[in-house]
């Protein structure tokens, strides 16, 4: 299925991005974003290649970018602005949020780092 947004507002206070559907209204942190990036500086050129991100907690969006009508560049404070976040992969990082963040931290934790709890935490789990 193909997903448009309706709404898409960053609160920059709170490092917050809320991204509304016809089908669900997500907010998603932008540590969570950041780390799950589709650039390949994240994901990697193939499966098993992905780089774990650390010490993200405090990183922001600076700037939405939209590219086409089928996605937008998140620009963040760390400099990093090279995924290209389709309206598809927005919706599955909000649908799946609680088990890729899980999953986030058990990588996290298998490669002996930890993270700073943040005031925003609550809205990972």
């Amino acid at each position: 299925m193909q997903y448009t947004p309706i709404n898409i507002r960053l609160q920059t206070k709170s490092r917050l991005l809320e991204i509304e559907f016809d089908d669900a209204v997500f907010t998603l942190p932008c540590e969570y974003l950041r780390v799950h990036s589709p650039s390949a500086e994240v994901q990697g050129h193939g499966p098993g290649q992905e780089v774990l991100q650390v010490g993200k907690e405090e990183v922001n969006i600076v700037a939405i970018e939209p590219v086409g009508n089928y996605a937008v560049r998140l620009i963040y404070s760390d400099s990093h602005n090279s995924g290209l976040y389709s309206w598809d992969y927005l919706h599955e990082l909000g649908l799946e949020r609680q088990q890729k963040w899980r999953d986030y931290l058990d990588r996290l934790q298998s490669a002996g780092h930890t993270r700073t709890p943040q005031v925003n935490d609550h809205y990972l789990v």
